[in-house]
């Protein structure tokens, strides 16, 4: 755990019913004239881009809408937005959307520049600065990413994704409106509560834990084992919908105190080469990558079990296994894949895998356990 530690928020966020509400006061305190909006074509073709844009048009400020994006973008794809969102004249951006959606924006408020893009960044995040604010609003209640400072894309020369992290990439103002999940596909909604799931267990169980950190992470992780299930079950059930946005947020918060470990580690190259969507990709890698590392964080995985499932397990190895055990069991409920048999991943390219994850040192020193090649090679054999 961390002895010197900090956290860093967005400026204002909005929650609770009718949250959207919010818009024209945030864009007449911030007197916006012109406006990005950042979204993708799935976005606008659920209609969901429709409910905050009702709100925008009350503040009567000119939009340009930016919304050419696919499901997890390179790097390259990217910077097109960045670079329309550049030469629109936009004074602000606005974000509606999942993780690609945000961390799009959240880079374009940085690259207001010629001098250096989001290539320069791979290498040196920390030299942008944000030139313009930003409302993050997620139509998914799993990446977090309208809390955190992380902005993720694929390097296809890599065959690998890439978190670049940079502090001024908070947002400044974030509405988490439970309508814009409420229709949710449960495919989506079981990838992406998955995420959040791994986010803040990773954070709770990693080397730079705090007590930051394992506020909101604890807090996310008792909101998800109590409502995950529901959340993807129930269309209707929006009381479990809205606690799982808000412990999507609180993970996010997690991430940016303290950070993720080789669940993600590992899963970027799943990403960077096959295109597994991210929160699948966790979600194959959460469980076996919690075995592994539960010798090294036993005591925190039995403090996890005391505040959030209050079972009848004595001894803290009883109570660390019941906790993956019930990781285990989320996954295989919400019907998402336990290995990459169907995703086109040939076992022959195990050794390419396990050269591209042991690259995400990044990630890998938070990890409770060191992990060497040869036990990333070993947990990628149990899932291929």
């Amino acid at each position: 755990m961390l002895t010197k530690y900090n956290l860093k928020l967005p400026h204002a966020v909005f929650s609770g019913e009718d949250a959207l509400e919010n818009i024209p006061a945030i864009l007449a305190e911030n007197a916006v004239r012109r406006l990005a909006v950042f979204t993708d074509k799935g976005i606008e073709g659920a209609g969901l881009l429709e409910l905050p844009m009702a709100q925008v048009r009350k503040a009567g400020v000119e939009t340009i809408l930016l919304d050419d994006l696919p499901a997890e973008p390179s790097y390259l794809e990217a910077q097109k937005l960045v670079d329309q969102c550049k030469a629109s004249g936009a004074d602000f951006i606005l974000a509606v959307g999942g993780g690609s959606v945000m961390d799009t924006a959240k880079l374009s408020s940085i690259l207001m520049t010629d001098e250096y893009g989001i290539r320069e960044l791979l290498e040196t995040p920390g030299r942008a600065r944000k030139c313009m604010k930003t409302l993050m609003i997620p139509t998914t209640a799993g990446t977090g990413s309208e809390a955190t400072p992380n902005a993720i894309v694929a390097v296809p020369e890599k065959q690998l994704k890439i978190g670049i992290v940079n502090a001024e990439m908070i947002a400044d103002y974030v509405i988490l409106d439970a309508e814009m999940i409420r229709k949710l596909p449960r495919k989506i909604a079981a990838a992406t509560g998955v995420d959040a799931l791994a986010h803040a267990i990773e954070c709770f169980t990693g080397n730079k834990a705090n007590p930051f950190s394992d506020l909101y992470a604890m807090g996310a992780l008792e909101m998800i084992f109590d409502n995950i299930d529901r959340a993807c079950d129930d269309p209707e059930d929006m009381d479990a919908k809205r606690q799982m946005q808000i412990a999507s947020f609180y993970a996010g918060i997690a991430i940016t105190a303290a950070g993720t470990t080789a669940v993600h580690a590992l899963s970027y190259p799943l990403g960077g080469k096959y295109h597994i969507a991210h929160g699948v990709s966790n979600a194959i890698l959460l469980a076996p990558v919690m075995r592994f590392n539960e010798p090294a964080c036993r005591d925190r995985l039995s403090a996890v079990y005391d505040r959030c499932f209050r079972g009848k397990a004595q001894t803290q190895e009883e109570k660390s296994a019941a906790v993956i055990a019930r990781l285990e069991g989320i996954v295989k409920h919400l019907n998402i894949p336990t290995s990459l048999q169907g995703f086109g991943v040939p076992k022959e390219d195990l050794e390419d895998l396990v050269r591209s994850g042991m690259e995400v040192q990044r990630l890998l020193v938070n990890n409770p356990r060191l992990v060497t090649a040869d036990d990333a090679r070993r947990l990628y054999q149990e899932v291929l």
